[in-house]
C-alpha cells in the first residue's frame, strides 16, 4: 500500500514559528551582534568623549583665569602692583588678615587677593595633574592649600607692565619652563597683562614658543632683558 501524502499548506500560509532550540539560537546571535555593536561604538566614541572633556576643562581654565585677572586689576588699583613680596605688609595693615601670606608660591601670593576681598578659591583652580583638590571656599587655615591652585604666576608686574607680558599660565610643570601637554589637548592657557586669555600650542619638548623663543625666555621683548619671577603653584 502506498504511503499517503501529507497535506501541504497553501502557498500563502505564514511560516510556522521557530522551535525552542531555533529561538534560543536566534536570541544568542542577537545578543552577540548587540555586544559587538556596543564595542564598536565605544571604540569610536571614547576618543571623541575624551577630546570633548579636555576641551571643556580648557574652557573652565580660561574662564577661571579671566576671573583671576579681574581680581588682579582690582588689587593693582588699590595697592599699585599685583601681589608680590612688597605688597604683603600693606595687605596685612589694611585687612588685619590671619591668612598665611608669603611669596614662595602662587598659592601664597594669591591669598593676598582673598584677603583683600575676593572670597572664592574656585577661580584659582583648573583640572590638571597637580590640582586634585578643587577649591571649596572654606576660607581660613585651609585657604588655597596644596592642590587647590593651578596657575603659575609671574610676580613683580603691574597693570602698567608690557601689555603682551604673560602674567598667568597653566599647566606649567613646577620648577621648570615646560608645560604638561596632557590636560588641555596639547595646549596651554596663557593670560597676558592686556587681559587676553588664549590657548597656546605646546611643542614636542613641552615649550610654548613665542616668536621663536620660549615664553619665559628673558630675551623675549616683553621681559625687557629681565628674567621673569616665576611662582609655581604648590
Amino acid at each position: 500500500m502506498e504511503n499517503a501524502l501529507l497535506p501541504q499548506p497553501p502557498p500563502d500560509a505564514p511560516a510556522p514559528p521557530p522551535g525552542p532550540e531555533a529561538q534560543r539560537s536566534r536570541d544568542k546571535m542577537l545578543l552577540i551582534l548587540l555586544a559587538g555593536l556596543m564595542a564598536v561604538l565605544f571604540v569610536f566614541s571614547a576618543p571623541l568623549f575624551l577630546k570633548s572633556r579636555k576641551a571643556s576643562d580648557r574652557t573652565e581654565a580660561i574662564n577661571n583665569i579671566k576671573q583671576v585677572n579681574l581680581a588682579l586689576i582690582d588689587f593693582g588699583n588699590d595697592y599699585g602692583a599685583f601681589p608680590d613680596a612688597s605688597t604683603i605688609t600693606a595687605v596685612k595693615a589694611t585687612t588685619s588678615t590671619t591668612l598665611a601670606l608669603g611669596s614662595s608660591s602662587s598659592n601664597e601670593l594669591f591669598r593676598q587677593l582673598i584677603a583683600t576681598g575676593n572670597r572664592s578659591e574656585k577661580i584659582f583652580w583648573a583640572k590638571t595633574a597637580g590640582t586634585p583638590r578643587k577649591g571649596n571656599d572654606l576660607l581660613g587655615a585651609d585657604t588655597l592649600k596644596k592642590g587647590e591652585c593651578a596657575f603659575t604666576y609671574i610676580a613683580g608686574l603691574t597693570s602698567s607692565s608690557d601689555p603682551y607680558a604673560p602674567v598667568l599660565m597653566v599647566p606649567v610643570i613646577p620648577g621648570t619652563w615646560k608645560f604638561d601637554p596632557k590636560p588641555f589637548k596639547g595646549t596651554a592657557v596663557v593670560l597676558r597683562i592686556d587681559g587676553s586669555a588664549k590657548a597656546e600650542p605646546i611643542d614636542k619638548h613641552g615649550h610654548v614658543i613665542i616668536g621663536g623663543m620660549n615664553l619665559f625666555d628673558p630675551r623675549q621683548p616683553y621681559w625687557h632683558g629681565k628674567a621673569p619671577d616665576i611662582k609655581w603653584p604648590e
